[in-house]
């Protein structure tokens, strides 16, 4: 059976009201061995994707190979049409005339690229997400506004509900809540 199916909830979260707090208790639930953990600021913290082991992703480099690819593309569909399918001598310039072909290249390009960044993003991301557990806790709402949230997720190796709220709470936070599924 799997850790987190038996467990009757999502986790253990603590609010904070200020980012140095919330950047404290993240190393500190690092230190103590917490693998699998969220945090939920307002705005950006610095340090705290390190501080939680946020992992980067690869996106950068894949919206970079899908951009070379939809320059080639461009490239070649022009070709394509302009000297193999349908050559037309206009104006007696060359069939092949690669500075005609850059406007074509450059959209191509960047058509790839804005898909690839949109759709691999809202992918990476788990998007569109109507509901999540922590959507319950009663002032998570403010997690957009003025208060900061780190969450212990109860499929954690080390997550006892006891012994991580207690941990939780020595850590000196506004409220400490069980998140329910």
């Amino acid at each position: 059976m799997d850790h987190e199916e038996k467990q009757p909830f999502h986790g253990v979260m603590a609010q904070f009201d200020n980012p140095n707090d919330l950047l404290a208790a993240a190393k500190k639930a690092v230190s103590a061995g917490y693998k699998k953990m969220d945090a939920y600021s307002p705005l950006p913290v610095h340090g705290l994707a390190d501080a939680i082991g946020y992992k980067r992703t690869r996106l950068p480099w894949l919206v970079f190979v899908m951009g070379i690819m939809g320059g080639v593309a461009g490239y070649s569909l022009c070709y394509w049409t302009s000297v193999i399918d349908y050559p037309l001598n206009i104006g007696g310039r060359p069939f092949h005339s690669g500075p005609s072909f850059i406007p074509i290249t450059f959209e191509l390009t960047i058509l790839f690229s804005a898909l690839t960044a949109a759709f691999g993003m809202l992918i990476a991301n788990g998007l569109p997400q109507p509901y999540h557990p922590v959507f319950n806790v009663s002032n998570f709402s403010r997690a957009s506004s003025d208060l900061f949230f780190l969450c212990i997720e109860s499929s954690d190796e080390n997550f006892d509900v006891d012994n991580t709220t207690e941990f939780l709470q020595s850590l000196d936070p506004q409220e400490v809540t069980t998140v329910e599924h």
